[in-house]
């Protein structure tokens, strides 16, 4: 069912918190009232019953089988989000004096590298501010005796992806926070994945962790219980309560991921909508997309008005037709279009014939 407003149809474009499967709001919203029969609500059952057990239970092996990932991996739904893991990483994995690689191709590898360089030396190995973080640097080497290398495989902000991704020759970390469960990729090039679940994974409020158990307990320092990965996996996620709400959203985005195809069936989709709106973009020159070609986003389409004093008119007419989310990242400016997993085609249809019918007037 297409969400409306006042009569309108909306097409929900925002970056994050973003748009959820329709069976899943259902499911949810059931829940909310009466979880799975037991006359009970979602938010009110005990995070160590055997029905939330069941709810995590699902989830980590819908993540290990989207994943294709085995015994090797321990599978994680932590506080914090994302963030977190900007020194929850490093805590884990970097001794004073040992280094790690950072690839900065947009605001949040910046940020993952500054708090990496509290707990050790953080070697920016790649940096593409030279150009606004319009491109993925590539072209680079990891220092040797490196801990690890980390990439932030899709930057929201600015509307880059990592298409292929890096041999390092050290363990390779990713931040998969918006581009995670949207295609299929190897996930065992990485020794740790972390991911905010609020763009294709769930609801915000809880943090997927995938990580490589060899990889741990080879720090000095003494690491705060709470911090410490190998203890959240003796606990099974259940160190502290965790967040039940946003789990059992996630389940259910898990379950709807792999009943719609799996990766496979997310990826065709998502190349199909990207393909469309950037196509679209690039024959009409009232917009442009200054992203180099080869590393657009399929999440998060980044473009500007060719005349800068058009784009407050753009951005209204985008309210006006009920166009949600669409206005680009306060640093960046311009149009942001976000094309998640549960987005449907004929939003981006949609989009695209309101940029042609602007084009025609403005152009």
């Amino acid at each position: 069912m297409q969400p409306q407003a006042n009569g309108m149809k909306l097409h929900n474009f925002n970056s994050g918190p973003s748009i959820l499967p329709q069976p899943v709001l259902d499911e949810a919203a059931r829940a909310i009232h009466d979880f799975n029969g037991t006359g009970l609500s979602i938010l009110e059952i005990g995070h160590r019953t055997p029905w939330f057990q069941e709810v995590l239970n699902e989830a980590v092996a819908s993540v290990k089988k989207l994943m294709q990932l085995d015994d090797a991996y321990e599978v994680l739904f932590l506080h914090g989000g994302a963030t977190t893991q900007f020194m929850q990483v490093p805590m884990n994995l970097l001794d004073t004096g040992d280094a790690a690689a950072y690839c900065v191709n947009g605001i949040w590898g910046s940020k993952a590298s500054k708090e990496a360089a509290v707990f050790g030396t953080a070697a920016v190995v790649s940096d593409s501010a030279d150009k606004g973080h319009t491109y993925i640097g590539k072209d680079f080497d990891v220092p040797a005796g490196a801990k690890y290398l980390h990439i932030t495989t899709n930057n929201t902000v600015e509307g880059t992806q990592w298409h292929n991704y890096p041999s390092a020759g050290a363990p390779l970390i990713g931040d998969m926070s918006s581009d995670i469960f949207s295609r299929p990729v190897d996930f065992r090039k990485f020794s740790l994945i972390y991911a905010g679940a609020q763009k294709n994974m769930g609801a915000a409020g809880v943090n997927l962790v995938v990580v490589k158990k060899e990889i741990l307990g080879q720090v000095k320092r003494r690491i705060p219980i709470i911090m410490d990965y190998r203890k959240h996996i003796e606990a099974g996620s259940l160190m502290n309560t965790p967040p039940v709400f946003a789990v059992y959203v996630s389940m259910l985005t898990l379950r709807w991921i792999l009943a719609e195809g799996g990766l496979e069936a997310m990826g065709k989709k998502s190349k199909e909508k990207s393909d469309l709106l950037y196509n679209t973009i690039d024959t009409l020159p009232v917009f442009t997309c200054k992203v180099a070609k080869e590393d657009r986003s399929q999440m998060n389409a980044v473009f500007f008005l060719t005349d800068p004093a058009l784009e407050t008119p753009f951005l209204d007419l985008c309210k006006k037709e009920g166009m949600i989310g669409v206005k680009g990242y306060r640093t960046v400016g311009g149009v942001r279009v976000s094309m998640y997993n549960a987005l449907a085609p004929e939003s981006v249809q949609a989009f695209c014939t309101l940029m042609k019918d602007f084009a025609v007037k403005h152009g």
